[in-house]
């Protein structure tokens, strides 16, 4: 073994290994070292400074554009809906994904699901967004939310059939208040009513509807009458008269209303012909306000009330994938001894799930969560192209009020620069917890 006295001496001018792979380092570093330094640093060091300046960057400001943030009641909406995504979509998505993941372990099918569930990761937020900006769609006819709404309500809720049909001032009918309609005149026995409407479109009127017809006078005593479209296309026709090519109202409520009590029903026929029994002579027909209503239209998604809620479910449509994923991978992982032991011991299934699954997937939890929240932070397209016009301001989220306060009609980069660095110091806890949490793994 040779001492420090005999060892080799190093030749004068020559560089030690030590030394020459420190440069070699040193000269791969420095490209990504410069890269760094102009695409990263540079930018957020003239961003601080500049948040610092009015409109025009010539004067100092101070923290003046800092508290126009949380004073302008646009950037305040802003921020407090970055909270409402920051907790809820990736909660949501995360949970979600580990409901997916967990159900589908042991299925057959499992796999393809898991696909199916993840497809919509390869779509861009663009496409996404244009996607749901149709699936919002106020009109029944072109929007699947409010189609399936409107399906729902309907089974349990019937709408109204003629929602703008009216008598004209000539006819027999006057309004009753409320949107009804009730007959001058009593009706009597042996005399048939006849109840004209106007204002339905030709399209609108039910399939089974047919020519209108006058019934014959009852001999019991009975109310007979028609209810029909007074309307004839092309035009002709006679006012308060049944023609050969008008149609009646069939479904129709007809009520008896006498000393404002309801004495008897009834309900149009395909042609428009109804009866009342004997008890309604003498007393005046009122077409109840529920045969006029409005249809009802579904949910306005995209309205100031819901346009956020529609659009986080938009991003959890896409990102549940994601978090059932990872969570997949971290469950696939997990030591089935474990599972099995406590389910010898007696615990059920969802005691082996929240005791046992949940514990073990926490740093996978722990890891779809902090990469939802970086995610949601800086979430701009889905918000930009899902909310109309006159409720992005509802939608407002900090991403977008800093492309609206930087490149808008109004742009003001002093305002634009503060919200770029409010989103540096949020995302910068986030990551400190996430390099934490990844130190302590290795020190495993």
């Amino acid at each position: 073994m040779a001492t420090p006295a005999t060892a080799p001496k190093r030749a004068p001018g020559r560089r030690s290994v030590t030394g020459t792979r420190g440069m070699v380092a040193a000269g791969f570093l420095l490209p990504a070292l410069v890269l760094l330094g102009a695409l990263v640093v540079y930018p957020i060091a003239y961003s601080v400074q500049r948040s610092f300046f009015d409109r025009s960057g010539d004067s100092f400001a101070g923290f003046a554009n800092y508290v126009e943030i949380f004073t302008d009641d646009t950037i305040l909406t802003a921020v407090k809906n970055n909270a409402v995504w920051v907790v809820v979509a990736p909660t949501v998505a995360t949970a979600l994904g580990l409901i997916f993941a967990v159900l589908t372990e042991r299925v057959r099918w499992g796999t393809a699901f898991k696909l199916v569930v993840f497809m919509p990761m390869a779509i861009s937020m663009l496409a996404a967004g244009i996607i749901f900006r149709l699936v919002y769609e106020q009109d029944p006819d072109r929007g699947v939310a409010n189609a399936v709404w409107v399906g729902v309500h309907d089974t349990f809720a019937e709408s109204a059939g003629y929602p703008r049909a009216r008598p004209l001032p000539v006819h027999p009918l006057e309004e009753a208040g409320g949107g009804a309609f009730i007959t001058e005149e009593p009706v009597r026995a042996g005399t048939p009513a006849e109840l004209p409407l106007v204002g339905v479109a030709p399209a609108d009127m039910p399939e089974d509807a047919k020519p209108a017809t006058a019934p014959p006078p009852a001999a019991d005593g009975r109310i007979t009458g028609t209810v029909w479209l007074d309307f004839t296309r092309g035009g002709g026709g006679t006012p308060n008269s049944i023609d050969a090519r008008e149609l009646g109202l069939p479904g129709i409520e007809v009520e008896a209303v006498e000393d404002g009590k309801v004495v008897a029903t009834a309900t149009a026929a395909a042609d428009g012909t109804f009866s009342l029994p004997a008890e309604a002579d003498g007393a005046r027909l009122r077409l109840p306000e529920s045969n006029f209503r409005e249809r009802y239209n579904g949910v306005d998604w995209l309205g100031p009330s819901f346009v956020t809620p529609a659009i986080v479910g938009s991003y959890v449509w896409m990102w549940a994938g994601f978090a059932m994923v990872l969570i997949a991978a971290g469950l696939a992982g997990l030591p089935r001894e474990l599972l099995e032991a406590a389910r010898v011991d007696g615990a059920n299934e969802w005691q082996v799930f929240r005791r046992v699954t949940v514990p073990l997937l926490a740093p996978v939890l722990a890891v779809v969560l902090v990469t939802l929240i970086i995610n949601v932070l800086k979430i701009f397209d889905l918000v930009f192209i899902i909310a109309p016009g006159s409720v992005q301001d509802d939608a407002n989220v900090l991403a977008l009020q800093l492309y609206r306060s930087s490149f808008g009609t109004d742009a003001h980069l002093g305002v634009g620069s503060a919200i770029s660095v409010l989103l540096l110091l949020l995302v910068i806890p986030v990551m400190w917890f996430n390099i934490r949490r990844i130190r302590k793994e290795t020190r495993r």
